[in-house]
């Protein structure tokens, strides 16, 4: 028995209207915000009450044999462990995380991060799309199979808490989970979409080296007049250490470890990429009025954002507001950096060389430190296709978005899926999202399309289909 595609959008659509977005808009209500932005995580509950809103939803659907687990390893962050039997002896692995960022500024006046507004199909606030969703479109998937008498594999469902610092915790509950979990396909849920007008396979994520570069110059702050011409300023050798690995002019990173070559299959990915997205690709962002993107080729443009290493620096101490900055030489000033490597890039040799670069030989004897914030993450580079899924990948999207599946890198990070490919190397993979144009994950006024939401659970239900037709055969 094939699946309807329409019945399945129909269900969908009902479930999302009449289950899902209420319980999304409770969620984006929890400021759940991931450990490496809540230290008392534990005490203040928040990703406790995700996780209750969550597995309480799952409790009410009418799925059959579905079990549910809140797996606690001392002193981490809980994962959800849903398991559904299938036939036959193959697992299809459906990942999401529950953990959130942090507030940031800019929010529209009558919204916020904890502040569910929705505007026509847009639902806004902190984590609906990046992704609370997941867990409720994964069970609607599978919940839609079996309302319409489809077989399906074993499937699981994995909601961790800490992504969003890195995915720290995870690995020991990987190590603990790794015959329950044992995948042939997995499912994730946390990638982001080019448009919202076909599905989106996400075929490599960059890796990511944060760290804190801090110059020191004077045990205590002087008075500027008496001491600038005689004591160098923390901030111009911060500059110039800065240098060492970006070039200010470009944006190119100088440090060769951070570079790989670009696979040709990928190369052809981007150019296909930027053949659908083309001058809509820097129209996703809100660029000031007159400002340009780093470049006007769409395929650079793309590479860039994919198989390229750059960097951001994302945090500054050390500099007063602007309201309370008197004429002092301060004594030190510390960035933080977020440097996004290519896929297949050795984060942990490129770690090393970073520190190297930016501590050697410091100008005037300036104390110059570099430590990393968090663990090195590499990157993930998917692996071939197979045909059955390449082909499911692409009806599903003809089915539920009327265009073809697109083909394409994330500029992002996914650590579980780095994770996932080093034990599990047989696995298939499917990594897609609802984070398209304008949605603003991590930002100001994030939001999720709901529309979106509904095709891609849509999507999910035909692979896992699929998935089970394909291995009765």
């Amino acid at each position: 028995m094939s699946l309807d595609s329409a019945r399945t959008r129909t269900l969908v659509q009902q479930a999302w209207d009449r289950e899902i977005i209420p319980a999304l808009t409770d969620y984006i209500r929890i400021p759940a915000k991931s450990p490496m932005y809540d230290a008392k995580w534990a005490e203040h509950g928040h990703i406790d009450r995700a996780v209750t809103l969550m597995t309480d939803w799952a409790r009410r659907r009418k799925i059959e044999g579905l079990t549910i687990d809140v797996i606690r390893l001392e002193g981490r962050t809980p994962v959800i462990l849903m398991e559904v039997p299938g036939k036959g002896g193959e697992t299809v692995l459906l990942y999401g995380h529950c953990d959130k960022q942090p507030e940031m500024v800019g929010w529209a006046a009558d919204g916020g991060p904890w502040t569910p507004v929705r505007r026509g199909d847009r639902l806004f606030g902190r984590g609906a799309g990046d992704d609370g969703y997941a867990v409720f479109a994964a069970l609607t998937a599978i919940e839609t199979l079996q309302a319409q008498g489809i077989p399906h594999a074993r499937c699981v469902v994995l909601i961790e808490a800490s992504e969003e610092s890195g995915s720290p915790d995870l690995p020991a509950y990987v190590e603990q989970l790794a015959e329950r979990l044992r995948p042939d396909l997995v499912i994730c849920l946390d990638s982001g979409c080019g448009d919202y007008d076909h599905l989106w396979a996400t075929t490599s994520l960059r890796g990511v080296l944060s760290g804190i570069l801090t110059v020191e110059v004077l045990s205590e702050g002087v008075h500027s007049g008496a001491a600038s011409g005689i004591v160098p300023s923390s901030f111009r050798i911060l500059r110039q250490v800065l240098d060492r690995l970006e070039d200010h002019r470009t944006g190119k990173i100088l440090v060769s470890e951070c570079h790989v070559e670009i696979p040709p299959g990928r190369l052809a990915e981007v150019r296909a990429v930027a053949g659908v997205l083309g001058g809509r690709i820097p129209k996703a962002f809100p660029l000031v009025p007159g400002m340009r993107p780093m470049t006007d080729d769409p395929v650079e443009a793309v590479l860039n954002n994919t198989w390229r290493p750059m960097l951001s620096v994302t945090g500054v101490e050390g500099m007063p507001a602007l309201a309370d900055a008197g004429n002092v030489l301060r004594p030190k000033t510390s960035v933080k950096l977020s440097l996004r490597l290519p896929p297949t890039a050795d984060a942990d040799a490129a770690s090393r060389r970073v520190k190297e670069v930016l501590e050697a030989d410091p100008p005037y004897g300036a104390r110059v430190t570099y430590s990393s914030g968090e663990r090195p993450g590499t990157g993930w580079n998917a692996p071939v296709m197979a045909d059955w899924l390449r082909d499911s990948v692409g009806r599903a999207s003809t089915a539920q978005f009327g265009a073809p599946a697109m083909f394409d890198g994330l500029g992002g990070s996914i650590p579980f899926m780095a994770m996932l490919g080093e034990r599990f190397p047989r696995a298939q993979f499917l990594v897609t999202g609802v984070m398209g144009p304008g949605s603003n994950a991590h930002g100001p006024n994030e939001f999720i399309d709901l529309p979106t939401g509904v095709k891609v659970t849509a999507c999910v239900a035909q692979v896992i289909a699929d998935h089970g037709a394909n291995r009765a055969r």
